[in-house]
């Protein structure tokens, strides 16, 4: 079943810089009953609630929207950095659309810190640590004097990491409009050179097992730092 969905109401009230307004729960609370008035209902109306914030602990949504009453109702906690309030308005529209609510509210706030944004729990892998290498290694990349000849190996060979001055979803994109086939992974990849090059292991794998060699540098500009735009 699928219904139409309408934004019924809305809230929203003045914030200052950090340190110079209310507490998060006295602004939700606020904005919320304002939304609340706009659409001409009550919060025993509301059968569900969304809340959207980044910085902040678990079921700060509950503390805001207790201030308006406690009913029972269901209320999500959302944090999806920058679209968490657009996370939030698509899941409640989804409550709605579905049939699984009538009347859903959604509620965004956030207390921030004064200064630039930092991470809260450094005792642990920060989700951002991936991107951080990857522009770390692309920018070694694009000052190494052997660049193009490494490009031209990648493009051919290379099926994890940065390699060339580019990342794998760049090459492959690159693979695909050209022409050039993917390259094939064996289990030889993942072992070391002196367990391949050993008879054994050769004969293990079922013959003869070579890695690939990168190709002397070329003369032409087929591979120009061009590529790694693509």
């Amino acid at each position: 079943m699928s219904r139409k969905v309408h934004v019924t109401g809305v809230g929203m009230i003045p914030f200052a810089k950090p340190g110079a307004s209310a507490p998060y729960h006295e602004m939700g609370a606020q904005a919320a009953r304002a939304a609340l008035e706009d659409a001409g209902i009550g919060w025993e109306d509301v059968e569900q609630a969304y809340a959207g914030y980044v910085y902040g602990d678990s079921t700060c949504g509950q503390k805001a929207l207790y201030r308006v009453g406690m009913t029972g109702i269901p209320i999500v906690n959302v944090n999806n950095n920058c679209s968490t309030g657009s996370t939030a308005l698509y899941l409640a529209r989804q409550a709605v659309q579905g049939g699984a609510a009538d009347c859903v509210l959604v509620l965004g706030f956030e207390q921030m810190s004064p200064g630039a944004l930092a991470s809260v729990f450094t005792d642990r892998p920060a989700p951002f640590d991936d991107l951080q290498r990857t522009g770390q290694a692309l920018r070694i990349c694009a000052t190494c004097p052997v660049l193009r000849a490494c490009r031209d190996w990648a493009l051919r060979n290379a099926v994890y990491g940065v390699a060339g001055g580019m990342t794998p979803a760049a090459r492959a994109r690159w693979r695909a409009t050209h022409g050039i086939p993917e390259p094939v992974v064996t289990i030889a990849d993942f072992l070391p050179a002196w367990v391949v090059a050993s008879d054994e292991a050769s004969q293990w794998l079922g013959g003869d097992v070579a890695f690939p060699t990168a190709p002397e540098p070329r003369t032409d500009d087929v591979w120009s730092g061009e590529v790694g735009r693509g």
